[in-house]
Formats: structure tokens, C-alpha cells, sequence
């Protein structure tokens, strides 16, 4: 693989400014909609577990306490 991605990046190089950044646009196009799906699934997944009864229902001051208490220990 790591040839491949030499080749990709030397092709890449290759191309005038416009191309590249046309290139860069569509990367990080792909990887923010990568992302959000990865978001909406994490999401959707919590919800089915909440929904399953795998989690319990906490106030919000309860839960930043938590997480302040936890960054407390790191």
C-alpha cells in the first residue's frame, strides 16, 4: 500500500494548482461525510441502547459532573 500511496501522491504533485485544489476539496469533502455517518451512527447506536434499557436517565448536571470528575482523574 505505501508504494501505491507514492505513486498517488507523485501523480497528485503532477497536477496543475487548480487540479490539486480541486482534489483537496473533494477529500475533505468525502471525509467530513465520513464522518458525519460515523457521528449518526454512534448516535443511532446510543439511542438503541438507551432505548434497551442499557442506560439510565441522568439530569445534565449530573452527567457534566461526571465528566468533570473524570477529566479530574486524567
Amino acid at each position: 500500500m505505501t508504494l501505491a500511496f507514492e505513486q498517488i501522491v507523485d501523480t497528485v504533485m503532477q497536477l496543475p494548482p487548480e487540479q490539486q485544489d480541486i482534489l483537496a476539496d473533494l477529500l475533505r469533502g468525502w471525509r467530513i461525510e465520513a464522518r458525519r455517518r460515523e457521528i449518526a451512527r454512534d448516535a443511532n447506536d446510543s439511542l438503541n441502547a438507551y432505548r434497551a434499557g442499557k442506560f439510565k436517565a441522568q439530569s445534565a448536571s449530573t452527567i457534566i459532573n461526571q465528566l468533570h470528575e473524570s477529566a479530574e482523574d486524567k
